[in-house]
């Protein structure tokens, strides 16, 4: 299934980093930031997260929270908040629901390879529960801002 904008966006419930837990249901009436990545600890994935962590203080100031999403377990996923000081939760997706129900489980390929993974994705949720905007096939440089941008252009 493919997420558009203008679309509700679809439930979910996971467990996340710091004993947290995140739901839509949790996030009625507050807009926010739902972005998929890889893999924890890796390069990529960590520039994201560090790049959504410093930007933070801005999002929260535009009214929005961050939500992290991976299939890996809680264990590493715990380990990666901690290294980095992450402190939006990270939530795990191991049984990979949630990325099919955004459509961010997707088969790649790599080397004529082809294999199931994740897709960096990211999607601002309005207030409403609607997607307001969506952002497939990420490129991690610059992503932060573009978020912060298009979240200041939501009102």
């Amino acid at each position: 299934m493919s997420i558009e904008e203008g679309m509700d966006a679809p439930a979910f419930e996971l467990p996340a980093s710091g004993g947290r837990s995140v739901s839509l249901a949790a996030m009625k009436g507050q807009p926010f930031v739902l972005y998929f990545y890889p893999k924890a600890d890796t390069s990529g994935c960590t520039k994201e997260a560090c790049d959504f962590q410093e930007a933070l203080p801005a999002l929260q100031g535009l009214g929005l929270a961050v939500i992290g999403v991976s299939p890996d377990p809680m264990k590493p996923i715990e380990k990666f908040a901690e290294k980095y000081g992450l402190a939006f939760p990270l939530a795990s997706d191991a049984e990979k629901t949630v990325a099919q129900a955004y459509g961010t489980w997707v088969e790649k390929s790599m080397y004529g390879r082809t294999y199931m993974g994740m897709e960096r994705s990211t999607f601002l949720i309005g207030r409403d529960g609607r997607v307001a905007k969506v952002w497939r096939k990420v490129k991690v440089p610059g992503h932060a801002k573009a978020v912060m941008e298009a979240a200041k252009a939501l009102g």
